[in-house]
């Protein structure tokens, strides 16, 4: 097994302008379709106060997040949960007020801990919340991609143009991959990126859109979420089972070519200069 530090390493985050958009379900289902590939993955649950990737992963964790901030747990390796495929969760607190509302001592211990983890990894997946949070803006900030989920919705559509041009006018962040989700059909993700695309166009010229996915409506998503498990296990022909699975590959394909090394430690320095 190659040394951390020799490694390529990614870190995305799975960012939306509003919840409901199916967010978390795509970063859970991704994340599962590139520790299938054979990869290293850690799936981070961001969602500061409203966490629940390790519901959608049948996880029921006895430490979480809060405890590494309030001190009784003390490193990483302590509340990391195993999932499917070797899937590594670091599950987030649920209902906690003040896991939204780090102060700047906590955010700094919560980015020391990631920074002590010297264990191999080859992708991070950041699990934002919905919104334009300062925690949001964060973590979007310090990774090398972001992905934006949208449907087809006047407030999606609006919210997501918002986190776009926060994070561009206010953070530099200048390329953004669309995952278009819960699609009546494709021609219906088409019209969504047209809409997208052009209002981008018009206010922000600078910023660059790719289509990264479009995801079907799926009764055996709806299933695979009923049951508590990933559809790309679960139903992994299925039409949503096959999109997560071609974008997985099309991610781990990139990864060959990335240019940073040292795994998760290029996150907690990036993380570091938005402190």
């Amino acid at each position: 097994m190659q040394p951390t530090r020799n490694r390529p390493f990614q870190s995305i985050a799975i960012a939306s302008g509003k919840g409901g958009v199916g967010k978390t379900n795509v970063a859970v289902n991704l994340s599962v379709a590139l520790a299938r590939l054979g990869r290293n993955v850690m799936l981070f649950d961001a969602d500061l106060g409203l966490a629940n990737a390790d519901l959608m992963l049948g996880l029921r964790p006895t430490k979480t997040l809060h405890d590494l901030v309030a001190g009784r747990v003390e490193r990483l390796e302590d509340v990391l949960l195993p999932g499917p495929d070797g899937l590594l969760l670091v599950p987030s607190a649920s209902g906690i007020g003040s896991m939204a509302n780090l102060t700047p001592a906590e955010h700094l211990g919560l980015i020391r801990a990631f920074s002590s983890y010297d264990k191999p990894l080859d992708i991070l997946v950041v699990d934002t919340a919905a919104g334009i949070h300062d925690s949001v803006t964060s973590f979007c900030k310090a990774v090398q991609q972001v992905f934006v989920v949208v449907c087809d919705e006047p407030a999606s559509l609006t919210d997501a143009y918002a986190l776009i041009k926060v994070l561009h006018q206010e953070h530099g962040v200048r390329r953004f991959r669309i995952i278009c989700n819960m699609l009546r059909d494709i021609e219906s993700g088409q019209r969504l990126m047209r809409k997208l695309s052009a209002v981008c166009a018009s206010y922000l010229p600078d910023v660059v859109l790719e289509t990264a996915a479009m995801i079907p409506t799926d009764e055996k998503l709806r299933l695979a979420v009923q049951k508590r498990q990933p559809v790309v296990s679960l139903y992994p022909g299925s039409p949503a089972g096959r999109v997560f699975n071609d974008l997985a590959r099309r991610i781990d394909a990139a990864r060959g070519g990335a240019t940073d090394i040292g795994g998760i430690g290029f996150f907690v320095e990036r993380l570091l200069q938005g402190a």
